[in-house]
């Protein structure tokens, strides 16, 4: 039986690309809880699209063991070679630990998967490329595990490259984490060197969990749905223990059941008796409503009443009971709601599937909380719901996994931001897209999400960077040297300059070496106007756009321009327009599809062309006037490629 003094929780966190994944496959080797005739690369990544991409997308934990050499206090003064593997001694060894890590992604498009796996660990593994150097996402993720009040264990990895630049990312890793360079471990993922001497320092620098005490609680940081055992948890225990067929309860849910099923990860699902304090696994109790069980939750195994904390935060929990005392339950702390940046409406191809599209958007959220959404209807492409999406990765990744997973063809429209309306009558409210913006008199003010943009660049392309960032609304605030060669930029924004194209953009100008992050900072007043556009004289509230006022003409001009060479053409001439206000900015004319209602004549009277013409030219007259044009779905998709 393993105590929580031998317990030791941790994450890995660094940019993306910076072999994350790779140490995670080393880590499953050197410990072998993978045997070697199954190991793959990226073994933690279960989603074929993280395969595909290379990068990580869903948080993966896994439990290990892993015998120390010595007691943790002198593990540091032994060699980088000295190890005992998990399998050269029982139990019986002294110096056995449990190791319970959680692998997470990197991009900026997943920060909140990285802040959830935050809250349930003691530790975080800060992992920085040697080539590469630290990076806008290194600084990110450091940020939010200091805020948990984790132990930061920083390593360099990639020492075995040809290019790796050891010095400069060790001075780097040191001035950003306050440690001294004789701290910083160097290891190699791809061949091991350094990995067995990381894994002692962990135990070392790591502190364990705390006992708990009773009533027993655990903190809900991931779920997924399975068709058999349904909403499966997956938990950290903070307090007490949970046993196989117990009885729990949810504060925020409030809903109870029993526990069927409980165990670890190993990486696959291993069923155990019990959990106990400072342990992380899951538990199954054969709910499946996806609501049942909230990312974020607490779940406990006492009968609870409703505490003034509690009441004011708006937790729902029973009353005392009237056969026995309860106990006051406290919400376990470290958890924060996702905030998405991105919002765009999604509609299935087939009208057919609108239920089976909600039916999946529940299922996922299990496992990706970060993603928020509601009905919408449009007249031109039917039912469908309006996502909400922490970025256009997250987007693209979403869409993508709809696909895959739940066999659904979808169609998107443009991404936008939230603004924040006041009315003429001094009330707030948001607005996800332009279609849901009240008329130019009934509004007062429009404002923008704004962000803090952090860029890490090489020095040399410092100029590149400066004028790239000159092009948007934002404004500078402040830089900082990292080590000899690199640069972080601060700098505020609003966010929808910096929503498409990006991305491509620094890597363009900093030679593939630069990269950013962002955090939302508030929402700020703008002149900005909605930009309508109308298709035969009707507008399109699905193609409407709120847009600073000095871009309208140059935003109204470029999507005239791409409706024009999208749209199908009809039987008569088809105007397309933009327009700010009732006032035409921007006009294309889609010419009427020619019809040669004379090829069947040969020869004779001209005067029989010239009455069939005639025919033609009324027609086309009165079809301008009742008849109706009808976007196809491609129209929108092949939008929202050329807006991305």
């Amino acid at each position: 039986m393993i105590s929580p003094e031998q317990v030791r929780n941790f994450v890995i966190i660094s940019h993306v690309d910076h072999g994350k994944s790779t140490l995670a496959d080393r880590l499953l080797e050197l410990t072998g809880t993978v045997e070697a005739r199954r190991m793959r690369p990226q073994y933690l990544d279960q989603m074929e699209l993280e395969r595909e991409k290379g990068i990580t997308i869903k948080m993966q934990p896994v439990r290990m063991r892993w015998h120390a050499p010595h007691e943790p206090s002198r593990i540091l003064a032994r060699t980088a070679t000295t190890s005992i593997r998990a399998d050269s001694c029982g139990d019986s060894c002294p110096f056995a630990y449990m190791l319970n890590l959680i692998d997470t992604p990197g991009h900026a498009d997943f920060s909140y998967e990285v802040s959830r796996a935050l809250a349930a660990v003691e530790g975080a593994m800060l992992l920085v490329d040697a080539t590469q150097g630290v990076e806008a996402q290194t600084l990110a993720h450091l940020h939010l595990a200091r805020s948990q009040g984790l132990a930061i264990v920083p390593v360099v990895n990639k020492i075995d490259l040809p290019g790796a630049r050891g010095a400069e990312t060790e001075a780097e890793l040191a001035a950003i984490t306050g440690s001294s360079p004789h701290e910083i471990l160097k290891i190699s993922a791809k061949t091991g060197e350094g990995v067995g001497a990381l894994l002692n320092a962990l135990i070392e620098r790591i502190p364990p969990p705390s006992a708990g005490a009773l009533p027993a609680r655990a903190l809900i940081f991931d779920s997924q749905f399975d068709s058999y055992r349904g909403v499966i948890a997956h938990i950290r225990v903070f307090d007490g223990a949970f046993c196989r067929g117990g009885a729990i309860g949810t504060l925020a849910s409030n809903r109870k059941a029993e526990i069927r099923e409980i165990g670890y990860f190993a990486p696959a699902l291993v069923a155990a008796e019990s959990l106990a304090s400072g342990e992380i696994g899951y538990l199954a109790t054969g709910l499946k409503e996806p609501d049942a069980i909230r990312v974020g939750d607490t779940i406990t195994t006492a009968e609870v009443r409703r505490s003034k904390t509690q009441i004011g935060a708006g937790i729902s929990v029973p009353e005392r009971s009237p056969r026995r005392e309860s106990a006051i339950v406290e919400a376990l702390p470290g958890y924060r709601e996702p905030q998405p940046m991105v919002f765009a409406s999604a509609y299935p191809e087939d009208a057919g599937d609108y239920g089976r599209f909600g039916e999946a958007l529940a299922k996922m959220k299990l496992n990706d909380a970060a993603i928020v959404f509601e009905p919408e209807s449009s007249e031109a492409l039917g039912r469908g719901f309006r996502m909400g999406f922490l970025g256009m990765l997250h987007l693209e990744v979403a869409g993508e996994r709809l696909r895959r997973e739940y066999g659904l063809e979808l169609i998107f429209a443009a991404p936008s931001v939230a603004y924040r309306l006041t009315g003429a009558d001094g009330r707030s409210e948001l607005v996800y897209g332009a279609g849901r913006m009240p008329g130019a008199g009934r509004i007062r003010e429009i404002a923008e999400p704004w962000v803090r943009l952090e860029l890490v660049t090489p020095a040399a392309y410092l100029g590149n960077v400066m004028e790239l960032l000159a092009q948007t609304r934002g404004r500078y605030r402040s830089q900082a040297s990292l080590g000899t060669d690199r640069i972080s930029i601060a700098y505020e924004t609003p966010l929808s300059d910096i929503l498409v194209g990006f991305s491509d953009a620094v890597k363009r100008v900093t030679a593939g070496y630069g990269s950013y992050g962002y955090e939302f900072v508030g929402y700020r007043t703008g002149d900005l106007v909605r930009l309508d556009v109308l298709i035969a004289g009707e507008p399109q509230e699905a193609l409407a756009e709120i847009v600073p006022r000095e871009e309208a003409y140059r935003a109204g001009r470029r999507v005239v321009e791409k409706l024009k060479a999208l749209l199908p053409r009809a039987l008569f001439a088809v105007s397309i327009q933009a327009a700010v206000g009732g006032r035409i900015i921007a006009r294309e004319t889609l010419p009427a599809l020619k019809k040669d209602v004379t090829g069947y004549l040969y020869g004779g009277d001209r005067t029989r062309k010239m009455k069939l013409w005639s025919k033609q030219q009324r027609g086309k007259e009165r079809m301008k006037k009742t008849g109706r044009v009808e976007i196809p779905p491609s129209v929108f998709r092949e939008l929202l490629k050329s807006n991305r």
